[in-house]
């Protein structure tokens, strides 16, 4: 058995989203004791923002013709498809970031599209896989950012619906209300939240690992 985790908040020390999905790999690791965890962190080794453009055109270029980094585009694109394919199940962990996938998440996920082409769709058919996802704000129904949450719905129709994986979401909402003016009255809350995402997390570690 092994877990594929990647990660992908540009600050990484005080990563919320990382604090979840620790709880979620522990409960895994206890289940598999020994098992590997291969991780790739996207906001610590950012990939190429030209890879996928590279890695793309060297498709429409004759093998002898493709230049040096056409051709490490396309092997970087190949490891990271590798590290999907080759994991009995996947973890990741992903923030919303300016109401979107930020540009290193949606490079990863170009870069894998690019590599597996057609194969792409039901690329993790039937995977367990866990998507942790946290947003600093609300963004609830009947909130004022109700629909500005444009990360998470295009997460799971890529996960969901084109790789076809297992997929189960913990999310968590108001990750600034302890530190941001104005948002004083959302911390009783924002902590039962943090604490339910909490249980979440380990309860999927659990699943996932029983899958």
């Amino acid at each position: 058995m092994s877990l594929f985790r990647l990660d992908a908040s540009i600050l990484p020390g005080t990563s919320t989203s990382a604090e979840l999905a620790d709880l979620l790999e522990a409960e895994w690791s206890t289940a598999h004791p020994g098992e590997p965890v291969v991780r790739r962190h996207l906001g610590i080794d950012p990939l190429p923002a030209d890879a996928w453009m590279l890695a793309t055109t060297a498709g429409f270029t004759p093998d002898g013709e493709r230049t040096p980094a056409q051709i490490d585009a396309l092997a970087l694109a190949a490891d990271l498809t590798a590290e999907l394919t080759d994991a009995d199940a996947v973890l990741l962990a992903i923030p919303l970031y300016n109401f979107g996938v930020s540009q290193h998440v949606k490079t990863w996920i170009d870069l894998v599209g690019a590599a597996a082409g057609p194969a792409a769709a039901g690329l993790l058919k039937d995977k367990p896989t866990a998507l942790v996802t946290v947003r600093g704000g609300g963004y609830g129904p009947g909130t004022p950012r109700e629909g500005w949450d444009h990360s998470t719905p295009y997460l799971r129709r890529i996960l969901g619906d084109f790789w076809q994986a297992d997929l189960t979401v913990v999310e968590r909402e108001l990750t600034l209300a302890a530190t941001t003016p104005g948002m004083e009255g959302l911390k009783d809350l924002a902590a039962q939240q943090h604490t339910e995402a909490q249980e979440a997390a380990r309860h999927t570690g659990r699943t996932l690992a029983a899958k």
